[in-house]
């Protein structure tokens, strides 16, 4: 089984490109994101300290942390922000790395993928065999964020701000897919990494 990490700037692609992998070749897909959330529930190993460090006014109505009323918080105070942090990132990767684990014991998957936009920066370049950069230019991904999700270009640049440069991308990614073009032009790509063989 091959372990692959898969990040690139926001708006890049990352999300139909692992649609298509999902469709085609025998693998799991993991999502850092659904993966944070997950470790957040109740009785999850995330939810209690959360709870004592952000207090109880980030619940919602059935107990849950309510994500919008977490984010309020955080984004306005970066050393909170560090300390959650702090707390769902390794739960995430410890999530990860048993999910890993359980593939490869129980066999048959011939791809495992952890898709995060911060994989680099959280220290997964040293856990996957091969990490993969979806690159798409600056002026495509805007494209993509306005007429997909909506955002303001105010948004959008701020988003952007906090992401690597190509150039840091680059630098420590194995493979780069280029996601400028047609979603075809894309799929070949993936072909030609994975091989046709591997297809379902």
């Amino acid at each position: 089984m091959k372990l692959i990490g898969i990040t690139g700037g926001v708006g890049a692609g990352k999300s139909e490109i692992l649609r298509y992998i999902g469709e085609h070749y025998p693998c799991e897909i993991y999502l850092a994101d659904q993966v944070a959330h997950e470790v957040q529930r109740p009785g999850q190993p995330c939810y209690q300290r959360l709870m004592e460090l952000l207090g109880e006014g980030v619940l919602g109505p059935d107990g849950a942390i309510d994500r919008k009323a977490m984010a309020s918080r955080i984004f306005a105070d970066s050393g909170l922000l560090e300390r959650v942090n702090q707390i769902v990132h390794p739960a995430v990767r410890d999530y990860l790395l048993e999910r890993v684990e359980r593939a490869r014991r129980n066999g048959g998957t011939a791809y495992f993928f952890i898709e995060a936009a911060l994989l680099i920066e959280a220290g997964y370049k040293d856990v996957v065999d091969e990490l993969w950069y979806i690159h798409a230019d600056e002026e495509v991904r805007r494209k993509r964020l306005e007429q997909t999700r909506g955002y303001t270009p105010e948004k959008i640049a701020q988003i952007m701000g906090s992401q690597l440069t190509d150039a840091m991308f680059r630098a420590q990614c194995d493979f780069v897919l280029e996601n400028n073009g047609s979603l075809e032009e894309c799929y070949r790509q993936i072909r030609e990494r994975l091989g046709e063989g591997n297809v379902k």
